[in-house]
């Protein structure tokens, strides 16, 4: 992986990240205090589900891309 698609990675999450707070701000709010509610064990393992999944896509779009 070179450092160009590093700074790609890390633009379109600021980019996704940046629409869900431009355009639902008080979605955010009610999604914050459901996650808040949430046990920490359950908030952990949607993490680590997140985590997996992200990197499953990144070793996709690599081999994708070796193609």
């Amino acid at each position: 992986m070179t450092i160009s698609t590093l700074v790609l990675a890390l633009g379109l999450v600021l980019i996704f990240e940046g629409l869900v707070f431009a355009l639902a701000p008080r979605r955010i709010e009610d999604i914050l205090r459901l996650l808040a509610a949430m046990p920490v064990e359950t908030r952990r393992m949607i993490g680590f589900l997140a985590l997996v999944i992200g990197a499953l896509l990144v070793t996709a779009a690599q081999m994708l891309g070796a193609r």
